[in-house]
């Protein structure tokens, strides 16, 4: 069975040979390829590279094209605000982030997905990736979502700030990196990505109160949006941290795969979700990936396998830390093959 075919399986909760297995791994990759992680984030061919043999070399069930919050930002807003490191790519750096002004957000333009900067490498990589990997291997491809990008753009802690003294201007921003989101998806589906993962990291940081005022409403357009235009694209979405409290109204979005941090409480995820969401995750990347044993990281994905039931993807809460010993994420592995939903 191949990885598409079992993913699209699960989701409609049909028998598969085996459960998906999807964990994040970026700088895991990167190190595993003995490729530096600046070169991962700054070259398709190398982020290709190294998702291929990843996949290949540990059986995962799909390639990710996932890297670095700095690609949206740079096509919109140059590289003034990103700080790069080579062990650990680009980062924001607050203090000169883009939108320290907030009027300059009236300047900004929606930026060309194929325009030759970031955003395009990650698209030539999802067409080297597909071509490489053929039409049976899944590729994740990647948008930020509305506060994720907003925050990246403003800073995470001026944004959360905003809300309270600048709601216009919160609603403003949220809709414009929404629009870059409906505006990237598309080219990296016409590369070849069967699935669209939209990460909406700073959301845990929000209580449900302003999750349903200010963001909810700005990722159900995005989502809905990609259901209407691409039915056959599976929608994947990704919030780090405890998402617990707001799990009742993501279960209203259309998405095919929810992607729960190890910080949340399965059970109470799981239950607020209700029983037919797919759940990926929650397998801690810390203290069972990364510090524990092989017998402990077969036990946890027992453990979030028990609780999800049949609509689970074997994978870890978030990106899997580059010093994961090689023999844990087997284990990982080995417990989705050896089970069924």
């Amino acid at each position: 069975m191949t990885s598409i075919e079992r993913v699209r399986r699960t989701i409609r909760g049909e028998t598969v040979d085996h459960l998906p297995a999807q964990p994040m791994g970026m700088m895991f990759s990167a190190k595993h390829a003995g490729i530096p992680f600046i070169d991962y984030t700054k070259d398709g061919r190398k982020m290709a590279e190294a998702q291929l043999k990843f996949a290949e070399d540990f059986g995962i069930d799909c390639l990710l094209t996932c890297s670095d919050p700095a690609r949206e930002v740079m096509d919109i807003a140059g590289e003034g605000s990103v700080d790069w490191f080579t062990d650990q790519g680009p980062a924001i750096n607050e203090e000169r982030a883009a939108l320290a002004d907030k009027t300059r957000l009236k300047t900004f333009k929606l930026p060309d997905p194929l325009g030759g900067g970031r955003m395009h490498d990650r698209v030539k990589s999802i067409e080297i990736m597909r071509r490489e990997a053929g039409p049976d291997l899944s590729i994740v491809g990647w948008i930020e979502g509305p506060l994720a990008l907003a925050a990246e753009l403003r800073g995470v802690n001026t944004i959360m700030l905003d809300f309270g003294d600048d709601p216009e201007f919160a609603r403003d921003l949220l809709r414009f990196c929404a629009d870059v989101a409906i505006a990237y998806a598309p080219a990296q589906i016409a590369a070849g990505a069967d699935t669209m993962g939209m990460s909406d990291a700073a959301a845990s940081l929000i209580g449900p109160a302003l999750y349903e005022e200010f963001l909810w409403p700005e990722q159900m357009r995005v989502l809905q949006t990609l259901q209407r235009q691409f039915p056959d694209v599976l929608r994947r979405l990704h919030m780090c941290g405890r998402t617990d409290s707001l799990a009742v109204k993501m279960g209203e979005l259309p998405v095919d795969i929810y992607e729960i941090d190890f910080p949340a409480d399965l059970q109470t995820v799981r239950n607020r979700l209700g029983p037919d969401k797919v759940i990926a995750g929650n397998v801690s990347t810390i203290t069972d990936l990364m510090q524990g044993t092989p017998e402990q990281v077969y036990e946890a994905c027992r453990r979030c396998h028990q609780i999800c039931g049949r609509y689970h993807v074997v994978s870890a809460g978030c990106e899997m830390s580059p010093r994961t010993p090689p023999e844990n994420l087997r284990a990982m592995m080995a417990y989705a093959r050896d089970h069924k939903p």
